[in-house]
């Protein structure tokens, strides 16, 4: 039988990925009553935050104003490894490439310059020398960053949702909201097997996010990814000590990532080849032609890499007009705040995002440099009416 909640949590905190997980967390710290609601059991495979690895980086070609937030995330994540006791950050080095004025390498030198982030610009011949299975075009260059690295998101979320859990949080999973209001300070959350009160409202649905808050109209397209893993031909000790690869050729930017015991060598297209999906239509499967044009990417740069495939896995990018991310609170419901956009590089971020969120919900501010996300960058909004339908989180 239904019942309805009591306003007895403080927070509710909708989609338990890597932005809710942390959200939760980072509430729970604070000492707040939290209820953390996901449709998926804990870190799923069905949204964004999923596939063993992701990078983080300090030389953000994205733009000099994100440095600041991430070198507070390499503080947040080693803090995280040390509250779990669980290996999450692997220092591995990256290699941005492309020719000298691609965005990729050019914004990456301009906030190492900005912020003091020691990097090296390397020729073909001088990155052929120091990693021999990678080959840079004539005319390329390699932005080197000795700090760049690897999250493992699995672990991540797990351990943001232990600690939070650990901190009195109330967790429940395979429960997909379906409607919520809020109204005079407080929130209500029907699910599919309960109705729960609280005084705030964290929203971190992921690709979900237009089903969650229609009412706002905002500028989301949710891309389909695919993922490819590869066993290399030869020399699989020379592919462990390659740095993270990050390389932009003729408009079409990749990664490539270093050879992993039991995984292979991963790689993917970046905003190039996806396709517009939504998280109820997405294609799971990886076709043929796919990881053929994977592998042949890849090949350029690393022509040993694509041998044996190993696995293949598909994720969303849910993407904003700009690719900057959005954080905020909601236009019409100050207890109520939200978390999307991140548009395929946010995941890095996801610790310093829920610390955020949990700033906005218990006092409405953050001293962290977000303006940058804010919603009213897109314009007015459709102004909301009570009891927002909702389709389900990540």
């Amino acid at each position: 039988m239904e019942t309805m909640g009591t306003g007895e949590y403080d927070a509710i905190v909708v989609g338990l990925g890597g932005m809710g997980s942390a959200a939760a967390y980072h509430l729970a710290r604070r000492g707040a009553r939290v209820l953390g609601l996901e449709q998926f059991g804990p870190a799923h495979d069905r949204g964004s935050s999923h596939g063993g690895t992701r990078v983080i980086r300090q030389a953000y070609w994205e733009g000099p104003d994100y440095v600041p937030l991430v070198l507070k995330a390499y503080d947040l994540w080693r803090a995280l490894e040390g509250e779990s006791g669980t290996s999450l950050l692997t220092i591995t080095g990256a290699l941005h490439i492309g020719p000298p004025d691609v965005p990729s390498v050019a914004g990456a030198a301009l906030s190492a310059r900005t912020h003091g982030i020691p990097v090296e610009t390397l020729t073909p011949d001088e990155v052929r020398e120091r990693y021999p299975v990678v080959r840079l075009r004539s005319g390329h260059v390699a932005l080197y960053e000795s700090q760049a690295g690897l999250l493992n998101p699995e672990r991540c979320v797990t351990a943001h949702l232990d600690a939070a859990r650990r901190r009195g949080a109330d967790l429940r999973f395979h429960e997909a909201v379906e409607e919520w209001s809020a109204a005079s300070g407080e929130v209500r959350v029907r699910t599919s097997g309960d109705t729960y009160g609280a005084g705030r409202l964290v929203l971190a649905a992921g690709p979900w996010t237009d089903r969650v808050v229609p009412d706002l109209a905002l500028p989301l397209e949710v891309e389909r990814v695919a993922l490819c893993w590869f066993e290399p031909r030869a020399h699989i000790e020379e592919f462990m000590r390659v740095p993270i690869c990050l390389w932009e050729d003729d408009g079409v930017s990749a990664g490539g990532f270093p050879y992993i015991e039991g995984q292979g060598i991963k790689s993917a297209f970046h905003h190039a080849h996806g396709e517009r999906t939504t998280p109820q239509t997405i294609r799971r499967e990886v076709s043929e032609a796919e990881v053929a044009q994977i592998r042949a990417h890849l090949a350029t740069l690393m022509p040993d890499a694509p041998g044996t495939l190993r696995a293949v896995a598909t994720c969303m990018y849910t993407n904003t007009p700009d690719q900057h991310f959005i954080i905020d609170r909601h236009p019409a419901h100050p207890n109520v705040v939200l978390a999307c956009g991140f548009s395929g590089h946010g995941f890095k971020f996801a610790c310093v995002v829920g610390d955020v969120l949990a700033d906005l919900a218990m006092s409405g501010a953050t001293p962290q440099a977000t303006r940058m996300f804010a919603l009213g960058r897109f314009g007015s909004r459709t102004a909301p009416s009570p009891g927002t339908p909702a389709g389900g989180e990540g």
